[in-house]
């Protein structure tokens, strides 16, 4: 099965600025930045929201063109496009993304990660 995303050329700027309004979407997307190269499967995201909300931030962010998701037997890998994105609108992500790693439920996620890494 795969999910439909837009080309480089279909992303635009004022989507992507609308989607990215949204404070969970926005730490999503801090998230994934920190995670940048790897993919990132969907239930890594459940300290953010509910199952349902989750889902229906993921499905905004990839119609918009932010993330690509790939289906792996019943799993979505979830990466940020950042090389389609910063090849269309240079520096957008990197400000984005330098807010976005500051929010508290970023932080609060990666924390937790590290602790039981160590």
């Amino acid at each position: 099965m795969t999910l439909p995303h837009p080309t480089a050329d279909q992303i635009s700027l004022p989507n992507v600025l609308t989607v990215l309004g949204d404070q969970t979407r926005l730490a999503i997307v801090g998230y994934l930045a920190l995670r940048e190269g790897q993919q990132t499967n969907c239930m890594q995201f459940q300290d953010f929201g509910s199952k349902t909300n989750i889902s229906y931030h993921l499905a905004k962010m990839r119609e918009a063109g932010i993330t690509r998701t790939e289906v792996s037997g019943t799993s979505r890998l979830i990466t940020l496009r950042r090389d389609e994105i910063d090849a269309r609108f240079p520096g957008l992500l990197d400000s984005i993304i330098a807010e976005a790693v500051t929010l508290p439920v970023v932080q609060k996620v990666i924390a937790a990660e590290e602790a039981v890494a160590v």
